[in-house]
């Protein structure tokens, strides 16, 4: 591929540049909520810095990924047929990180549902245990998101330049959102089953386009929305009474 310098006069790759970098900031989010999720289940000390590894890891990821942007491109080969349907390598790598995904939620949801004393790798007793298991349900993920963002901005741009400022942007995105989220998700319990869901939803998603079952990402991310906004008014409206309460004359 030839990068000209024409390319900072051409409408066409900053148009290319504006949606890729919105595209990847998108994306961006399942991780987000992933490595939140995780990483509140290390102590307070910690979670900084494993929340800054696991986005680092998706940077180098990322950009590796993206020098062998050719070899990517294969991936959308046909290698097997599974239930009718045709699957590459990308799509393998979909479903799997899609099931790992539903795993990991769906267990998460019965801990917290059901906290009895069941074995939890990243119980914050043992610290070290739980940040490398962490940083390692980290990296799993990142893979898989790292490379479905690869392969949707191949189909967008042949310019590797474009590709890697979108990258770079959105990585910045994520490690200026990243405390704030999961700080926020900390300090509203209701917020932790929310975005369990989504990671469910996430999953589902994931599994269904590996089998060739292509959700828009605009519905999922709508339904997302739809349900966060819900959740915000009930915190308001739990706000409310509790300020009322407290403002309440004791009963005599």
């Amino acid at each position: 591929m030839d990068y000209p310098f024409s390319l900072l006069t051409d409408p066409t790759a900053w148009g290319a540049l504006a949606a890729l970098v919105a595209m990847e900031i998108v994306l961006g989010i399942d991780n987000l909520i992933f490595i939140s999720i995780l990483t509140n289940k290390l102590p307070q000390a910690q979670r900084t810095k494993a929340r800054r590894i696991g986005i680092g890891a998706a940077l180098i990821l990322r950009l590796a990924l993206l020098g062998t942007v050719a070899y990517i491109a294969t991936l959308t080969t046909p290698i097997l047929s599974l239930f009718a349907a045709d699957l590459s390598w990308r799509d393998l790598i979909l479903i799997a990180g899609g099931l790992f995904l539903v795993w990991k939620a769906t267990r998460e949801i019965h801990h917290r549902v059901d906290p009895g004393p069941i074995p939890d790798a990243l119980d914050p007793k043992i610290p070290a245990a739980s940040v490398a298991a962490v940083i390692g349900q980290i990296l799993i993920l990142d893979l898989v998101f790292s490379i479905d963002s690869i392969v949707t901005a191949v189909g967008m741009t042949d310019h590797l330049p474009i590709m890697i400022i979108a990258v770079l942007a959105a990585i910045a995105v994520m490690l200026l959102a990243v405390d704030p989220l999961s700080n926020f998700i900390d300090a509203n319990p209701t917020i932790v089953m929310l975005a369990l869901g989504f990671l469910l939803l996430i999953g589902t998603t994931l599994i269904a386009d590996g089998f060739g079952a292509h959700v828009p990402k605009g519905y999922i991310y709508a339904a997302m929305a739809f349900s966060a906004s819900i959740e915000f008014l009930n915190m308001l409206a739990r706000r409310g009474r509790e300020k009322r309460a407290r403002a309440a004359p004791p009963r005599p």
